[in-house]
């Protein structure tokens, strides 16, 4: 049987990818929410909902990052060189992020300024990938193979527009988890705080939708050309249901907001993988043209096809270890 390398590579990224995505942005959530909940204890219990996973929840960064420079490098060159200065913001907000984390809760004397930087850690991190994934789908001008843009051409009114969508969308995915584990008053706070959050998702979701149809006609005829508008839109349909679900949901449902919220980044997520196929750096490189030799990509499979479960196993384990409320006295 001949397997078809490329494509299992292409696959397990964007799983990796999409891992990543929603295990850490629900994290970065919490930090996005911080400005709103001001009582420094409520913010302690907070950070003890993800203080046993979160540093876990970015092994998909690496794993996302490092196979795509061992099984794309053409295309890794080419996205590092283009979005060199947001992915630098990204990984330096992350790390004092990660700082803040650690220090909030053993220096005591100093509890607001780490509350502060893990808060500006945590919107600055959403919002460079956001900025990326607009950069991304505007596309990379690339000639003989070679970056020929600036240094900056990934900041655009419609990359801004992007990085305030994930922002939002991060923060309602960290009210879910946080309504999910939270009960009381608390509870009542994170849900009113999720109505406007979910206003705001799907305006955004509708305006980045149209606008992406605009940046590439190319992009608007897959979506828009018969028969592919028959097959695509349960997507887009499926995706308004869940929104109004999710409105409905917030008022009194506890785990259903935060698996809505998944379902709806999931389609989307779905959505930009059908509008950018096959290309792996938009508009011109697709996967197959940026793939690693053959023997290359089969060989660092086996080591995939062993890695990969652990990390399922690992992941899977710390989150039923550590599922229901959390109180005062958490991780920390």
């Amino acid at each position: 049987m001949i397997m078809d390398y490329q494509l299992i590579w292409v696959l397990l990224i964007a799983v990796a990818v999409f891992a990543y995505v929603t295990l850490d942005g629900f994290d970065l959530g919490i930090g996005i929410l911080f400005p709103f909940i001001k009582d420094p204890v409520k913010r302690g219990r907070m950070m003890n909902t993800v203080a046993p996973i979160w540093d876990g929840n970015e092994t998909w960064l690496v794993l996302g990052g490092g196979g795509l420079y061992a099984a794309f490098p053409k295309a890794y060159s080419l996205l590092m060189t283009a979005f060199y200065i947001p992915v630098f913001v990204m990984l330096l907000a992350l790390v004092f992020r990660g700082v803040a984390f650690e220090f909030r809760f053993k220096s005591k004397n100093h509890q607001k300024h780490w509350d502060i930087a893990f808060s500006t850690g945590s919107i600055i991190a959403s919002a460079m990938q956001g900025a990326m994934l607009g950069g991304f789908i505007e596309g990379i001008a690339v000639e003989n193979g070679r970056f020929v843009g600036g240094a900056f051409d990934w900041l655009s009114p419609f990359s801004i527009f992007c990085a305030t969508a994930v922002v939002v969308g991060y923060a309602l995915l960290g009210t879910g988890w946080l309504i999910m584990k939270m009960e009381g008053d608390f509870q009542g706070n994170l849900r009113r705080l999720a109505k406007p959050a979910v206003i705001w998702m799907a305006a955004n979701l509708a305006v980045v939708s149209l606008m992406t149809t605009y940046v590439n006609p190319a992009y608007a005829e897959r979506w828009f050309a018969m028969p592919n508008l028959a097959f695509l839109a349960p997507i887009p349909l499926i995706t308004a249901g869940l929104l109004f679900w999710l409105w409905r949901a917030v008022s009194h449902r506890e785990k259903t907001v935060f698996g809505i919220t998944l379902g709806i980044f999931f389609l989307c997520y779905l959505g930009f993988g059908i509008t950018l196929y096959p290309n792996i750096v938009p508009p011109m490189i697709t996967f197959r043209d940026a793939a690693a030799p053959q023997n290359s990509l089969a060989f660092m499979l086996v080591g995939a096809v062993i890695l990969l479960p652990v990390i399922f196993a690992y992941t899977a384990y710390a989150y039923w270890v550590f599922r229901g409320k959390v109180s005062d006295e958490g991780y920390h």
